[in-house]
């Protein structure tokens, strides 16, 4: 049975050509009934495909996550730890956050404020970036999900941020947290795109001059927070 779990899963990677399993290859096993995925991948989107082709076999009963991305620039933990601190620091949706960086597992403050309204703690490891704390909105926890991403050295992102007050999320806070990402793209005019959510899965649509600015936009919305998928349907104008 085992066997033929890990059979039915490499099937359904490879039926996505994106994942592109010929080029960026992945290991299956089983440990304790739940499927252990892992590998280097090309992109974000390639990640979060091979996870929901792998959780709609039916035989799956959990997964454990050790898909990473390859980052756009290879760089050391310091180095990125760095560069999501200042990319922290420098929004100013989240001017009103306490954030401490973890530094050879030791807390350094790098922002303290005697009213918070929330605290960021920041720890990276062989690339990957953990977030922890509270925030005061989950538009912010997407927001600063979306700017860790966009660090070129990040190989995977872990949003452990909670949300104080507890807010309910929706299709509406996603494609809320999708066009927040897109304002704040230099990449991107969002004047140009529409975005629509059902059920995780969201459709982008409009006109964009470049090719280039349709591919940041999609990534853009595969980097918020809860995405299952997105359906681009912009289109490049001649």
């Amino acid at each position: 049975m085992a066997n033929d779990t890990l059979e039915v899963t490499r099937k359904a990677l490879l039926s996505e050509a994106r994942i592109d399993v010929a080029h960026h290859p992945i290991r299956l096993t089983l440990s304790d009934g739940d499927l252990v995925i892992e590998g280097e991948v090309a992109d974000v989107a390639a990640k979060k495909l091979a996870l929901e082709r792998a959780a709609a076999v039916a035989e799956v009963r959990g997964i454990v996550d050790r898909l990473r991305v390859a980052p756009a620039e290879r760089m050391g933990d310091g180095a990125i730890r760095d560069l999501v601190r200042d990319a922290l620091l420098a929004e100013p949706a989240l001017a009103e956050c306490a954030i401490r960086v973890s530094v050879k597992q030791t807390w350094e403050t790098v922002r303290s404020l005697d009213s918070a309204a929330g605290t960021i703690d920041i720890t990276v490891s062989e690339g990957i970036v953990t977030l922890d704390g509270n925030v005061p909105g989950l538009g912010l926890k997407r927001l600063a999900g979306v700017l860790v991403w966009w660090v070129p050295g990040s190989r995977d992102v872990i949003n452990g941020l909670g949300v104080t007050p507890p807010e309910e999320d929706n299709d509406g806070e996603i494609s809320d947290a999708v066009r927040l990402a897109l304002e704040k793209d230099p990449l991107v005019n969002p004047n140009q795109i529409r975005v629509s959510t059902r059920n995780a899965v969201v459709t982008l649509q409009g006109q964009v001059p470049t090719e280039s600015e349709c591919e940041a936009a999609e990534f853009d919305a595969w980097y918020v927070f809860g995405v299952d998928k997105v359906i681009n349907e912009i289109r490049v104008r001649a």
